[in-house]
């Protein structure tokens, strides 16, 4: 199996910068209605577990969206703004709203069954049982 590790979906940041001759006052290109945020996380181990956090401020936990499928987990929502505010009224725009998603690949075996997803103070943790496999015994072949 190798290291697991480093087959955890990496993410890919791209700035969007404008170029002189466009008119917003963001300095940033404005994402197309049909665009999807990707989701920032933190995956790690203990011995037990393998935890995703994620900063997710903004977002109420019934329009959060998590699934596993086979050694994948999945989490989708959406931010929504209070207010709309005119494009051209913006001096910055940084933050994403709208929905977004982020699918991991699980580096071990997890208990689907027993995952336990919790929001507090705007963090997502996720945490996910790892399935315990058996340590490989020596079998000692005797003669007869």
């Amino acid at each position: 199996m190798g290291n697991k590790s480093k087959d955890i979906e990496e993410t890919e940041f791209v700035a969007i910068e404008s170029d002189e001759s466009n008119n917003d006052n963001s300095g940033q290109e404005w994402l197309e209605d049909n665009d999807e945020g990707q989701l920032s996380v933190d995956v790690y181990q203990t011995s037990d577990h393998i935890v995703i956090k994620s900063t997710i401020a903004g977002v109420k936990p019934e329009d959060i969206d998590i699934s596993i499928n086979n050694d994948m987990i999945t989490i989708r929502g959406e931010r929504n703004q209070e207010h709309e505010t005119k494009q051209e009224d913006y001096f910055y725009q940084e933050c994403y709203w709208g929905t977004f998603s982020r699918s991991i690949i699980l580096p071990v075996e997890v208990k689907a069954e027993e995952v336990e997803a919790s929001l507090k103070n705007g963090v997502l943790t996720i945490r996910l049982p790892k399935i315990k496999k058996l340590k490989s015994v020596a079998i000692k072949v005797k003669t007869e």
